[in-house]
């Protein structure tokens, strides 16, 4: 050992900003420089001649021993999280790397590692490894993932259950596209903390990406996750305070729970993400717990939008337009079309609007979807009135993601020009609420389109939460009331008072009515009562192709 204690080797080793031990083969311990016995709390003396497994934290099973050699065997070298023990006994999670080295013809393994748990060495990890998110100083994916990897690898040693949750925030993307990432960036930061502070002592919380997190929770009890989970959906009901501003965000939370949910790191994370688009689907702002079921729904999800960006990129065949007319209430005529997309897929055969469109939005995928409604339409569409009634409306939907995208303009004004060649008026549709959160660029944007003769229609209305002074305000000229309203109309029925208090606001506003998804007689006649102005739904007419739209069929529930 005298070789190892030359002046030249202590110059070099022991002053290393990382702890470095040197073993020989038995193993024996050899060498250790000064930030080992640091972070240790073993001097020199205690560990010299020792077996390494002194520092064991006694966690991790001999299958992690024996994949740790067997790297060392076949790649030279081995490098992962471990939690060893302190001379004090306490545990921590150190970042290990051992390799073999040679000196004066002998073997010796060189460990090098770093304590991952020491918040002072932050700067010296962020400059040696990609293993902490600086924004908010959190472990990052890959270390996250190191944790449950050594967390699963206890198994044999804790019969104590844990579990792992995935967390997203609600409408990040949409404040942080509106108010820039610099601002971003300090939600992400307050966010983090909102999350720390839902967990106790013992737990961990990573930043995985974005605006996704997961943690690490021990389970004392029967109740412990439901606790946790509904204290993170709760955190966020407050609001996110930058810059003396306050931000409303939520968060979507899913958790699965070892050994039930899975028995590998990776199978529980990915169930946690599967069990926090469930909570998605089920209206954001709730966390649930992973289940096959759910899953099995998830899997199907995925692989629909998997499937529609595919077709969105190389199959335009796939889709078409449907129109569906709508008709003036008072005499039965025609007063315009409303313009659907619909997508046919080989595999999934026709699949519905409510699943692809949602998809297209959260995916960012939107834009190419209204290129293929447009191509669609300017392919039906002829260049000159002819035979077809003037003055009518074509409606389509446009996505309040769209506003702001510079695309926007050159994908529709040819559309709004076509459809005022044959002297009909272009209509765009925007859901109240997102037309509710749109930004004054956007609102100005429907300002200039209305005064060069485009309608703006409310979709969708009463399922927001529009105010009488914002409506007096927003460049609209029609609202749709809501089909949820239409379905239970009747003399008795709440919704008539509903519709009637619509119509009211809508005459004080002097905005025209369109009522969706009508299907029987009885609430025809209630909606002319009410003196509704437009409707449209099946028991006048279903959506069809153009080809099949004529003077007849568009006129059949005339009076």
């Amino acid at each position: 050992m005298q070789a190892l204690q030359q002046q030249d080797f202590k110059a070099l080793v022991d002053d290393h900003p990382k702890a470095i031990m040197l073993s020989t083969t038995e193993p024996r311990i050899a060498y250790v420089n000064r930030k080992f016995r640091a972070v240790t709390g073993y001097q020199t003396h205690e560990v010299i001649g020792q077996a390494p497994s002194l520092l064991s934290s006694g966690l991790h099973s001999s299958e992690f021993y024996q994949a740790m050699w067997e790297g060392l065997d076949h790649q030279g070298r081995w490098e992962g999280l471990i939690w060893n023990r302190r001379k004090n006994g306490e545990t921590y999670p150190q970042w290990l790397m051992i390799y073999p080295v040679e000196h004066d013809d002998r073997q010796f393994y060189a460990g090098v590692f770093m304590d991952v748990s020491d918040a002072e060495a932050s700067d010296e990890r962020l400059a040696s490894l990609a293993y902490y998110d600086p924004l908010t100083d959190l472990p990052n994916r890959l270390l996250f993932q190191e944790f449950l990897k050594a967390r699963v690898s206890r198994r044999v040693q804790e019969s104590r259950r844990f579990a792992v949750l995935y967390v997203d925030l609600d409408f990040f993307k949409s404040v942080n596209d509106l108010h820039g990432h610099d601002c971003g960036d300090r939600i992400l930061q307050q966010s983090a903390q909102c999350i720390q502070s839902v967990l106790r002592r013992g737990d961990l919380v990573a930043r995985l990406s974005g605006d996704e997190f997961a943690a690490l929770i021990e389970l004392q009890s029967d109740d412990d996750l439901e606790s946790v989970c509904q204290r993170m959906t709760q955190i966020f009901q407050a609001p996110v305070v930058v810059d003396h501003r306050e931000f409303f965000l939520s968060a979507s939370v899913g958790a699965a729970v070892f050994p039930d949910h899975g028995e590998t790191g990776s199978n529980l994370l990915q169930n946690a993400d599967r069990a926090m688009y469930s909570a998605k689907l089920a209206g954001r702002a709730c966390y649930r717990i992973y289940s096959a079921v759910d899953t099995e729904q998830g899997r199907y999800e995925q692989r629909l939008s998997e499937a529609l960006i595919a077709s969105l990129k190389t199959a335009p065949e796939e889709f078409s337009v449907v129109y569906q007319p709508q008709y003036q209430l008072d005499t039965g005529r025609v007063a315009g079309l409303e313009a659907l997309i619909r997508w046919n897929h080989p595999e999934f055969g026709a699949v519905s609007p409510a699943d692809f469109v949602p998809i297209a939005e959260q995916r960012g995928h939107i834009h190419e979807l209204t290129e293929h409604l447009v191509r669609c339409i300017l392919v039906d569409l002829p260049d000159a009135p002819g035979s077809l009634p003037e003055g009518l409306c074509l409606a389509i939907n446009i996505s309040a993601r769209q506003i702001t995208d510079n695309r926007l303009e050159g994908l529709v004004n040819p559309l709004f020009d076509r459809i005022r060649r044959i002297a009909w008026w272009p209509e765009i549709e925007i859901t109240e609420t997102h037309l509710m959160n749109l930004s004054v660029q956007c609102l100005n944007r429907l300002r200039i389109w209305g005064e060069e003769g485009v309608i703006v229609a409310i979709d969708d209305f009463g399922t927001g939460y529009s105010s009488l002074a914002y409506l007096h305000t927003l460049p609209v000229q029609v609202l749709k009331i809501d089909r949820q309203f239409i379905r239970r109309l009747g003399s008795k029925s709440r919704d008539s008072r509903i519709v009637s208090a619509i119509l009211g606001i809508a005459e004080a506003l002097d905005l025209e009515v369109v009522a969706e998804g009508i299907e029987s007689e009885e609430q025809y006649r209630k909606l002319c009562e009410l003196k509704c102005h437009r409707g449209q739904g099946f028991l006048m007419a279903r959506p069809q192709s153009w080809l099949a739209l004529n003077t007849t069929l568009i006129d059949q529930h005339q009076k």
